[in-house]
Order: C-alpha cells, then sequence, then structure tokens
C-alpha cells in the first residue's frame, strides 16, 4: 500500500474533509486579500485626510500625493502587524464580525446595510437553564 492509497476508499473517494478548502490564501503579511485591502483603504483615507491638511498648511500640492503613498504603505505595514497579532487564535470571520459589531454599535443608522442587527450583542452571565444533577 502507497501513502496516497491510505486516505482513499476503494470508489476513490478520500477518506478525510479538507478543512482549508475554501480559506482565502494568506497575501501579504499573514493577511488575505480582504483584509489586506481594508488596511490599505483605512491607510489611504487617513493618508489623504493628512495629505490635504499638509497642503493647505505648507501651501504645497505635492504634499498630498506624496503623504497619501507613505500613509497607505505605513498602514499596510504596521495595520498588518496589528492584524495578524490579534487575529491569531481566533475563527475566519473575527474581523468582519468585530467590524460588523463595532459599526452598529456605534452608528446603529447603518445596523440595516451592515447587518449588524442580528448580532448577539449582551454582556453578563448566561444560563442554560438545566436542573441541578441530584
Amino acid at each position: 500500500m502507497t501513502q496516497d492509497s491510505d486516505h482513499t476508499l476503494p470508489d476513490g473517494t478520500l477518506r478525510f474533509l479538507p478543512s482549508r478548502l475554501n480559506r482565502q490564501p494568506v497575501i501579504v503579511l499573514g493577511l488575505t486579500a480582504d483584509e489586506m485591502w481594508i488596511t490599505v483603504v483605512m491607510g489611504a483615507v487617513s493618508g489623504a485626510c493628512l495629505g490635504f491638511f499638509a497642503a493647505m498648511l505648507f501651501q504645497s500640492l505635492a504634499l498630498a500625493p506624496t503623504t497619501l503613498v507613505l500613509c497607505t504603505a505605513l498602514g499596510l505595514l504596521v495595520g498588518g502587524k496589528w492584524l495578524r497579532r490579534h487575529k491569531r487564535g481566533k475563527p475566519e470571520t473575527w474581523l468582519y464580525r468585530y467590524l460588523q459589531c463595532a459599526i452598529a454599535t456605534r452608528w446603529p443608522v447603518l445596523t440595516a446595510w451592515v447587518g449588524g442587527a442580528d448580532l448577539v450583542r449582551r454582556s453578563g452571565r448566561w444560563s442554560t437553564r438545566r436542573s441541578p444533577r441530584p
């Protein structure tokens, strides 16, 4: 018997269920593509705001795109490390649920658009309401 035949049944089906078959691949700094784009967009938005105000303050239009690019790169590096550290040991959908809960909590008007109405947002003790064993 070879190593390959250990995982297949006589009818050709697999003995195991691949658990990471539908997961997104890791692209940059331990981030998936969606997570990378979230950090890039957040860095670009903050860089655009900072660059706009710096260009107005110093009256130099070259500061706006330069600051945008620098903040985007810095946001990817710093945000990637921060996000990788916070993602460790959590489920795949942690970031999306965290953002969904944060938006639903801070801006309840956007709850219908983000879909945070179905989240369980309760703190406190939970009980199973079972009777104690004798």
